[in-house]
């Protein structure tokens, strides 16, 4: 088939590293499944991507995958390396006041019959780039959500409004974050489990109603009523009485993950394996090498994201946590990591664990939780990292840090089973001591067992003929195709 004859879908994605990742999946499973797709970035991340990931090639793209950005207002990243998480509230700032105008004059260029391109039958947008409902209300195009956040973190953005109205957010004074005020359980949220409001999304640990964090994420999750439809990145098993709640009072519901096990699935020989990963930052594939050398399940991943900061303080107790435990490990820093002093451990640290320790920047996490070597994930439970260590039967340790991490934990340890928390005021004694009981410990192998459980469900959910995979079918012929 021509690539002018084909269906054109144009994919919106958020400026922010995970959020990328889990869209260009679903956008290399779209153009899997015979449709033309134009990829779109934010200028902010378009210019970081070009800096960073030599795959990217100035975003050249492919006859019928093609990429575009659209101008967020915002000045091109400085020259620092990092991507900073307090940039977060203001790129959705920028995002919200500038791309409205800017998303709508692409789709009406794409439209223009001189451009070249099919006209844009479809836009499927992040589902909370709500800005992009402006275009697709005016040009009557459908619109389909797709949430990359866990059908739990949707669920508790979503609740918030209700938080509010029963009078329990804001929070009283900043006392209430630290008089067990945040242990209040809620058990009144459709499909979820009973939680603390600890348990809850961080933003709703604030004093002020107007704040804009909590506001973007209440405003995102509703926003969803005017989606055509709404794709989630998980499936069925995972978050059953969840996806039924949102199913009886949202637009039509597809649970099509988790996606980084879909796009596995896309023959090698396709044209978009040419396109590499889109990373904020460069890839270190040195680390694979490193872990052939270890023995099977014998290494502990730390990585905290893309976004999560920590103070040099929880950095050093993390630190030495990680080198009293005497396990070997791999340990992602980004340059950003760590607020504040960058000298970060001191030289006893490197000698201490010399042999056992390998350190980077950034690595190709799918194919590190993928390898033999790794035994457990240290980790800050954002739903790619969290989906990606199911997908690969990996028990975890669980730091939040943000937003929909905190949710994504509690579901982790209390129902799926498959990790442990680390309390929010990190002790060197216990990150040890967890560690010592997920690579070594009885309750560490009843996880490794439950999460080699879940990894077969997910499989099972992903393969190509799938509940994921039919699912698609049934968004192509009843939403996009309509």
């Amino acid at each position: 088939m021509g690539h002018s004859t084909k269906t054109h879908l144009v994919c919106m994605t958020l400026p922010f590293q995970g959020h990328i990742k889990s869209m260009f999946n679903l956008a290399k499973v779209l153009h899997f499944k015979g449709f033309f797709v134009t990829f779109v970035n934010t200028e902010y991340a378009h210019q970081h991507l070009l800096k960073h990931d030599g795959s990217v090639s100035a975003l050249a793209g492919l006859p019928d995958f093609r990429f575009a950005c659209i101008s967020d207002g915002l000045s091109p990243p400085d020259d620092r390396d990092e991507y900073r998480s307090e940039d977060a509230t203001n790129l959705f700032h920028a995002n919200q006041k500038n791309c409205p105008a800017s998303f709508l004059r692409l789709i009406s260029a794409l439209n223009d019959p001189s451009s070249g391109v099919p006209p844009v039958r479809c836009v499927i947008s992040d589902s909370f780039a709500t800005f992009t409902l402006n275009a697709t209300t005016k040009l009557g195009i459908p619109n389909v959500f797709y949430c990359t956040v866990a059908v739990c973190g949707f669920t508790d953005y979503y609740y918030c409004k209700d938080l509010i109205e029963r009078g329990l957010v804001p929070l009283k004074s900043e006392d209430d974050l630290t008089n067990g005020y945040l242990d209040t359980i809620i058990d009144w949220i459709p499909g979820m489990v009973t939680v603390r409001m600890k348990d809850l999304t961080s933003f709703i640990r604030t004093t002020d109603r107007d704040d804009a964090s909590l506001n973007f994420s209440i405003d995102g999750a509703h926003a969803s009523h005017q989606a055509t439809a709404i794709i989630f990145n998980t499936f069925s098993e995972l978050e059953s009485p969840l996806l039924r709640a949102c199913s009886s009072m949202l637009p039509p519901v597809f649970d099509i993950g988790p996606m980084c096990l879909l796009s596995h699935y896309i023959p090698n020989d396709s044209s978009t394996s040419s396109l590499g990963g889109l990373n904020m930052w460069r890839e270190d594939l040195r680390c694979l090498e490193w872990l052939d050398e270890k023995e099977s399940g014998s290494v502990l991943y730390v990585n905290f994201g893309s976004v999560a900061n920590l103070t040099s303080k929880q950095a050093v107790e993390f630190g030495w946590g990680l080198a009293n435990s005497g396990c070997a490990f791999l340990w992602v820093i980004r340059p950003d990591l760590v607020v504040g002093d960058a000298a970060l451990l001191p030289q006893e640290f490197s000698e201490m664990t010399k042999g056992r320790s390998f350190i980077t920047s950034w690595c190709p996490q799918q194919r590190v939780l993928a390898h033999a070597a790794i035994g457990g994930f240290l980790t800050h439970c954002g739903w790619n990292s969290t989906t990606e260590s199911i997908c690969s039967g990996v028990p975890m340790i669980c730091w939040p840090f943000f937003a929909d991490q905190q949710i994504n934990c509690r579901y982790i340890c209390s129902v799926w089973g498959i990790g442990m928390e680390i309390d929010e005021d990190v002790s060197r004694e216990e990150v040890e001591g967890l560690i010592k009981e997920l690579m070594e410990g009885q309750k560490g192998k009843e996880m490794k067992r439950k999460a080699v459980e879940w990894k077969e469900k997910a499989v099972e959910a992903a393969k190509p003929d799938g509940r994921s995979w039919r699912n698609l079918e049934k968004l192509i012929e009843e939403i996009i195709m309509e």
